[in-house]
């Protein structure tokens, strides 16, 4: 058996948002049993071109409200680690 292990947070600027607090990470962690490592690492590589997508449109999305004056990329840390591990 084989445990793909899913860790995605992110993270917003207090000054970003109304919350003055520090920045916080907020962190969703997924685990999947597959039967062979290949479907494990097939898996995980799924999920990491689906991050990377994402993290394009997303960049793009705050590229667009820098120019309008209303974010900045700076303002969002968003990490991710996806790994495949025997059980």
């Amino acid at each position: 058996m084989w445990i793909l292990i899913y860790i995605f947070s992110y993270s917003v600027s207090p000054a970003a948002t109304n919350d003055k607090a520090e920045w916080r990470l907020l962190p969703t962690v997924e685990f999947q049993e597959f039967t062979s490592e290949d479907r494990c690492i097939a898996a995980k590589a799924k999920i990491e071109d689906t991050l990377k997508e994402a993290g394009t449109k997303l960049r793009g999305g705050l590229e667009d409200l820098k120019r309008a004056g209303a974010a900045d990329p700076a303002q969002i840390i968003i990490a991710y680690n996806v790994e495949c591990l025997p059980k």
